[in-house]
């Protein structure tokens, strides 16, 4: 009986996509003049579902600075003070449960949907940071720390999809740019409420428990928000998609949506996606250009330049609170700046300007490290390059990454490509933060930026010649061009 009902609902989503594809002439247009006079939709309707999706992406920052400030205090309260090891792993431990996350973050996407896969990203990280808040052992704070990872690594790719199948393409990239907004803003966040810390022992356990706050938001706010209408569309559900459509981008955009929709169907959008389609034939190219990039966003160094923020700021004189404060304001501007320019200069101008800054900036680091400059003179262009290269960073490199690729995935494997892109980025942010100290230590700050700046240029060289434009084009237009038949 149930093969029957998948059978009648996957024939009546192929003849209900033939008919929507048949309201398109030759040009692409719709036909009888539904939707010359319409216009783009309005960007006021999908804005509340974008913002409640974007806590996913504030608790990914809240979570990476929670324990910067605090660290100190839970090593005390909990006995391992002095223990660089133990300290490594409550810092560490949830990049292992992000991976976990993002590993798996496709397959649950794609099986229950977007908003379900948002309140079970919620779910570990309520329940993780109130272990954390209310444990006496190491062992407690580390397995707290590992399901927050696993919430952490679910949100921001579950974030990119969501956010690029409800916003309208015109606006699609700074909408996009919220997610970048929302981690930086959850960053600040953690280091403001941590700021307490230092003269109250116990005041970790709070910095823990208000975390919880924006995770239970999250799953009960993603309640009255709208499905992705692509997963609904995928799974043969066109009434459902049509209620949804309405709801985001009003009435008079029902049908011209639907019809794009259907451009792209290939009658195959049930079936179960291989690991093995990912990496091999039609689908290869587009993973392996998703996987480069987040590659080389962490090979440019970025994580080891805030590691390593407050070190050089403190030789300067300059309190790690002020130091926190001005990265995280150089990280911010520039996702703001990100968002305006996003849809007016286009995705692959913005990476190119970003990674060439970055490998600028690195260069100032690599000098201030050198004998050619000394005394304040190096110390202040070492400052100066590290706030240039967290801002160039947030201007493109930080924010373009996961809305690009969220795009140029045909909805197909959308979901779970950007699964193993994200594994791809936590794997090399996990060898980054492991091996920087060690580095820094052997070859010295001037080779090590030295290679960090390299990167960022071959990032420029891999940028340009792999990457299109999508500025302003509907993912169905997207796919088609990218997308070779069978």
């Amino acid at each position: 009986m149930r093969g029957r009902q998948r059978d009648a609902s996957s024939m009546y989503k192929r003849v209900s996509s033939k008919d929507y594809a048949n309201a398109y002439d030759r040009e692409g247009r719709l036909q009888n003049g539904i939707g010359k006079e319409t216009g783009n939709p309005s960007w006021k309707r999908p804005l509340p579902h974008i913002l409640v999706a974007s806590l996913s992406s504030f608790l990914f920052g809240y979570h990476l600075g929670v324990v910067n400030d605090t660290l100190e205090s839970i090593s005390m309260d909990l006995g391992f003070s002095g223990n660089t090891l133990a300290e490594g792993l409550v810092v560490s431990t949830c990049l292992g449960g992000a991976f976990v996350g993002s590993l798996f973050s496709g397959w649950i996407a794609d099986g229950v949907g977007r908003r379900r896969a948002f309140q079970l990203c919620a779910l570990p990280m309520i329940i993780g940071a109130s272990m954390s808040a209310t444990t006496n052992t190491l062992g407690g704070m580390l397995l707290g720390r590992l399901f927050v990872g696993t919430g952490m690594g679910l949100g921001p790719p579950v974030a990119a999809l969501y956010v690029s199948e409800v916003s309208p393409a015109f606006v699609r990239g700074t909408f996009g740019s919220f997610i970048q907004i929302a981690t930086c803003l959850g960053l600040m966040g953690a280091l403001f409420i941590g700021i307490p810390a230092k003269d109250n022992v116990g005041w970790w356990r709070v910095c823990f428990w208000v975390s919880a706050i924006p995770a239970a938001a999250l799953a009960v706010l993603m309640e009255f928000c709208a499905e992705s209408p692509h997963w609904l569309f995928k799974r043969g559900r066109s009434a459902e998609t049509e209620v949804v459509l309405e709801k985001l981008f009003g009435g008079l955009h029902v049908k011209s949506a639907m019809a794009e929709m259907s451009k792209s169907d290939r009658g195959d959008e049930l079936d179960t996606v291989k690991f093995s389609e990912l990496l091999y034939g039609r689908h290869f190219k587009v993973v392996f250009i998703g996987s480069v990039l987040f590659a080389l966003q962490q090979l440019s160094g970025i994580n080891a330049v805030f590691y390593f923020s407050s070190t050089v700021f403190k030789s300067a004189g300059v309190p790690s609170d002020l130091a926190n404060i001005c990265v995280g304001i150089a990280n911010l501007s520039g996702s703001i700046i990100a968002m305006v320019l996003m849809d007016k200069l286009g995705r692959r101008v913005l990476l190119l300007g970003s990674f060439l800054g970055m490998a600028v900036s690195m260069g100032f680091q690599a000098t201030a490290a050198s004998s050619f400059v000394l005394g304040s003179g190096a110390l202040y262009l070492s400052i100066g390059g590290m706030l240039l290269f967290v801002l160039t960073f947030s201007l493109g490199a930080g924010p373009v990454p996961g809305l690009l690729l969220s795009e140029i995935f045909s909805s197909r494997i959308r979901a779970k490509a950007m699964a193993v892109c994200m594994a791809v980025h936590w794997v090399i942010n996990f060898f980054v933060g492991l091996l920087f100290l060690r580095l820094l230590e052997q070859l010295g700050p001037q080779v090590l930026y030295t290679i960090f700046g390299t990167f960022c240029l071959i990032a420029v060289v891999f940028v340009k010649s792999n990457v299109v434009e999508t500025k302003g084009k509907s993912l169905q237009e997207i796919e088609i061009a990218l997308l070779p038949a069978d």
